[in-house]
């Protein structure tokens, strides 16, 4: 028996030792290479990266599309001691310049178009051929000779992932290969990956998804299939790419998936081959997920839940059938096996059977910390009486009488109106039991008169939404103080980078001086 690899890096050359000839990478287009190939390549790109001055512990960017060059820029950097820092490469130049200013990153791998969009000055580039090239690696690798690769352990960086902060400005989330490593095996011992499985890789690198996506088949030497961005969010076109490259697991966001549901006609593709289903990131609506359920009926279903901080830490397996009347969304379930996880309440003291705030030790798949924000990292954590560390999730959560938690919405998301505590995400899931609403999404801040919520809605395709009939509806299905104060119909609701729903964007139409017209 192999021993179980302590690094991400003695991961990959595990996967790359067993299975030189195994398809490793696919693109959106076809090409691939095989683990051997990937081997080779990612060698290069990290002796190319230490005569560029890379050592062990230094941070490198990585701004270009998803393609088999980037993930072996991902290998690379590794390979050569150092962290990935990868950022949005179709976000503003401004964003991607700070982020890689701010943790120091000695060297950027990009695309000519990105390089050329971030300018010089932050630091040295790899560039890579732009997206019309279809070579694969660089014209610097270009006999370029391999090299051993630097000495990894388990406490090393492996990655920097960076998501909204509450200054404005964006924060770094700083991951080890432990950390990493305790998440990817316990999911690899979750899904049972087999060496004949193909993975999609449907998030963009610099969202936590990905995790699963690059490291979870490489434990068994399986196949990475690439979903490039134009196609990911194609329903009809992703429908008939997931038949096609007969992919085994899937891992997206809910929305993903709700519109491969209504729109990506799946009953005329054979998905035979798909045998699990991951869903991560928001809320999946009910009745949304009930008609996927009517056109993958075979699969394996798990509703994964954590933030970028804690990679997953709960995790819940959808009934195989979902009765007709349930209406709520389906729990976020139980603390993983390899996490230690307790509720608080407000006085910081543990709550059995009640609702509270969700805190996850720091161990197994916890981050280190924030980079270079010492005064966050410690808000972040709490210290209990016995000198451990918990992170706060922010979350608040509640057991059913099975003991699985209940998301019932962020701390953060929460709000006072009338005296009472109303959580965004109730109304809009009574929002969405309405059949004609497509999208809901609510927003509140504060106005002259209180607190004022306001509700986004997109109707589905050939309805139309009345504000009179929305607000009769929503007198029968939330409480008084919980109706929104205006309804505001729009073609589709905004969403991020990693799809989400855009709340800040939300709320800057809400706020901002030319907030839409809406009704009362």
């Amino acid at each position: 028996m192999n021993p179980v690899p302590d690094t991400l890096t003695a991961l990959f050359a595990d996967a790359a030792a067993r299975r030189p000839d195994a398809p490793a990478v696919i693109q959106s287009d076809g090409q691939s290479v095989r683990y051997a190939e990937l081997e080779d390549l990612s060698a290069r790109i990290a002796a190319h990266l230490r005569g560029m001055g890379v050592q062990r512990g230094d941070r490198v960017g990585i701004c270009m599309p998803k393609s088999i060059n980037s993930v072996a820029c991902v290998l690379g950097i590794l390979r050569a001691g150092a962290a990935y820092v990868p950022v949005d490469h179709s976000g503003p130049p401004d964003r991607n310049r700070f982020i890689f200013a701010n943790c120091a990153t000695r060297v950027i791998c990009a695309d000519g178009p990105r390089a050329e969009r971030l300018g010089p000055g932050v630091a040295p580039f790899l560039t890579f051929p732009g997206e019309a090239t279809a070579s694969i690696g660089a014209p610097q690798l270009s006999g370029q000779p391999r090299g051993q690769d630097a000495p990894v352990s388990a406490g090393d960086l492996s990655y920097i992932l960076y998501t909204s902060g509450s200054t404005g400005q964006p924060k770094g989330v700083v991951h080890t290969h432990a950390s990493a490593l305790s998440f990817v095996l316990w999911a690899a011992d979750l899904m049972k990956p087999t060496p004949a499985d193909r993975f999609s890789s449907h998030a963009s690198f610099h969202f936590d998804l990905s995790i699963l996506d690059l490291y979870v088949p490489m434990t068994v030497g399986a196949a990475i299939v690439l979903v490039d961005e134009s196609l990911g969010k194609d329903a009809m076109r992703l429908a008939e790419f997931i038949a096609q490259q007969q992919i085994t697991a899937w891992y997206s966001v809910p929305s993903i998936l709700a519109l491969l549901a209504q729109y990506g006609r799946l009953d005329q593709y054979d998905f035979s081959a798909l045998r699990v289903v991951n869903f991560a990131g928001e809320v999946f609506p009910v009745k949304h997920l009930r008609l996927l359920k009517q056109f993958w009926k075979h699969p394996i279903y798990y509703n994964l839940y954590g933030p970028t901080e804690t990679n997953v830490c709960t995790y819940y397996r959808i009934p195989d059938t979902i009765p007709a009347e349930r209406q709520e969304p389906f729990p976020i379930g139980i603390a993983c096996e390899n996490v230690e996880a307790i509720v608080f309440d407000e006085n910081m003291k543990p709550v059995v059977g009640g609702e509270g705030v969700l805190y996850i030790a720091q161990s197994g798949p916890v981050m280190r910390d924030y980079w270079n924000l010492p005064e966050q990292t410690a808000r972040a954590f709490y210290t209990d009486p016995a000198g451990r560390r918990w992170y706060c999730t922010g979350d608040v959560v509640l057991p059913d009488e099975r003991g699985d938690w209940l998301f019932l919405g962020r701390r953060d998301r929460m709000v006072k109106r009338r005296g009472f505590r109303i959580e965004l995400g109730e109304i809009e899931a009574g929002l969405y039991k309405h059949p004609s609403v497509h999208e809901a999404a609510t927003v509140a801040y504060d106005g002259a008169e209180g607190v004022v919520i306001d509700a986004f809605l997109t109707p589905k395709p050939g309805e139309k939404l009345s504000v009179l009939e929305l607000k009769q509806f929503c007198a029968k299905q939330l409480l008084s103080y919980m109706n929104p104060d205006r309804f505001i119909f729009v073609t589709e609701l905004p969403r991020t980078s990693t799809g989400k729903v855009d709340y800040q964007s939300l709320l800057k139409q809400s706020r901002g001086p030319t907030a839409p017209a809406a009704s009362r």
